[in-house]
């Protein structure tokens, strides 16, 4: 097995990117997809199967079968993660595994407490460290086979764990807000201190960087899908102004805002 890519959608509610994931599209031989929606309202046609977006629900898009995303309410936009993953020739146990357990037909409701499973599968699946990604496959690995008992896959296994789902939920939900660390932890019903030290174990990264990044994702969506200048999206995104928003973009991308729209923003025309 092999993780080929994974992105987190949030809010999808712009025209250009309904239009981008709603695209009838298929991936190659060999190819599967989890689909994993936490919230909006939606329809997801799955080879040749239409499907009402729940939240908490997963789907898998069997090889070269056509898929595609349809937003229906602009005001209850959907969120949801993707893992495009290829098996090869020596993965047929797990090939049948993914046939018996998932059909096209219906989708499994696993509920929306996986947050914290599929941002690691995202953070370490796209690593530049080779032992990284490996350990995110053998994650998704464990979840497969876990799923074709028809149990649930660990998705605590220990306290802290539960409070970081919890975190990753609140941070998600408040892109377009306002949120500091003393807010998160009282929240959570945790010292500052303690969550950062969690926090930093469990995802490599401190509670306020990645709420950041998670603001610069949604900027990057918005530079590229809208018309939204640079000062509108610092303030829609709570920003305390056009400058800071422009150099904590930088310091994540490596693009000035501007330039980052010239340089992808072309690319969904």
């Amino acid at each position: 097995m092999k993780i080929l890519d994974v992105v987190f959608i949030y809010q999808m509610k712009t025209e250009r990117e309904i239009d981008w994931h709603g695209r009838h599209h298929r991936h190659g031989r060999n190819q599967y997809e989890f689909h994993y929606f936490l919230q909006g309202e939606g329809v997801f046609l799955n080879c040749a199967v239409q499907h009402d977006i729940k939240s908490g629900t997963l789907f898998l898009s069997l090889p070269q079968g056509y898929h595609r995303i349809q937003a229906v309410n602009k005001k209850k936009p959907i969120s949801y993660y993707a893992v495009l993953f290829e098996l090869d020739d020596q993965d047929r146990e797990i090939e049948q595994l993914l046939t018996r357990r998932y059909s096209p037909v219906s989708g499994i409701q696993i509920g929306t407490s996986y947050r914290f499973f599929f941002e690691q599968i995202k953070e370490r699946g796209m690593s530049l460290s080779s032992n990284l990604r490996r350990s995110a496959e053998y994650q998704l690995l464990s979840f497969i086979y876990t799923q074709a008992e028809g149990a649930e896959a660990a998705q605590y296994g220990d306290e802290g764990n539960y409070h970081i789902e919890k975190a990753l939920k609140i941070m998600q939900q408040m892109v377009f807000d306002y949120l500091t660390l003393s807010m998160l932890a009282q929240r959570l019903q945790l010292a500052p201190s303690y969550l950062v030290r969690l926090f930093h174990k469990k995802m490599n990264v401190s509670p306020m960087k990645y709420y950041t990044k998670l603001k610069i994702e949604a900027a990057s969506s918005m530079l590229i899908n809208t018309n939204e200048t640079v000062c509108g999206i610092a303030d829609k995104l709570c920003f305390s102004s056009e400058f800071h928003f422009s150099r904590a973009f930088k310091q994540h991308t490596g693009y000035a805002p501007t330039h980052y729209r010239l340089q992808y923003g072309q690319h969904l025309v």
